[in-house]
């Protein structure tokens, strides 16, 4: 039976924000996935996911023509979000595709927008067998003196979709087509 509980920890560090050194926060949510590692990596590179996992929590508006079947490094999408799909949030929010390593299996974005001025976000999946993965979000996360309230939700939001990808592997759900 695979363990499907989220672990989370928040740690603060310190980083550098437009040439000062600021206080952030690290947010780490992680759990067991009952999914073949391929059809994980395979959804996590697609946007539908993304709208998938937030679903409930957080709607995605893309400011311009929408958003690509599969994510692409080096581009920058804009979304209006609005959380529990009524109340908009930060105005727009930028997802910069910093690194997608498909032999490693592991995302990078670097988010901003009024609020969160600094959420970079790292997808970690390691194949554990047996169809299951370890799949893990590192947030790291600098909005000023707001810094300590959007890490609150932020946390909320990971236990959130952690949660929905149990539904993707349950379901056997696929994103990538």
């Amino acid at each position: 039976m695979v363990k499907t509980e989220n672990f989370q920890k928040v740690e603060p560090i310190t980083i550098e924000y437009k040439g000062k050194k600021v206080k952030a926060k690290t947010l780490t949510v992680s759990t067991e996935i009952p999914m073949n590692i391929d059809k994980a990596w395979n959804n996590v590179k697609s946007p539908a996911l993304l709208e998938f996992v937030a679903k409930g929590m957080i709607r995605f508006k893309p400011v311009s023509e929408g958003f690509p079947k599969h994510w692409e490094v080096g581009e920058t999408y804009g979304v209006k979000m609005r959380v529990f799909g009524i109340i908009p949030f930060g105005g727009t929010h930028y997802l910069f595709i910093e690194k997608i390593d498909d032999h490693n299996h592991t995302i990078a974005t670097k988010e901003w927008d009024k609020g969160a001025k600094v959420w970079n976000h790292n997808v970690i999946m390691k194949d554990l067998g047996n169809d299951s993965i370890y799949y893990e979000d590192s947030i790291t996360i600098y909005g000023g003196l707001m810094t300590g309230i959007i890490t609150s939700f932020a946390k909320r939001f990971y236990k959130h979709r952690q949660k929905r990808w149990q539904i993707v592997a349950k379901e056997n759900l696929s994103f990538a087509e």
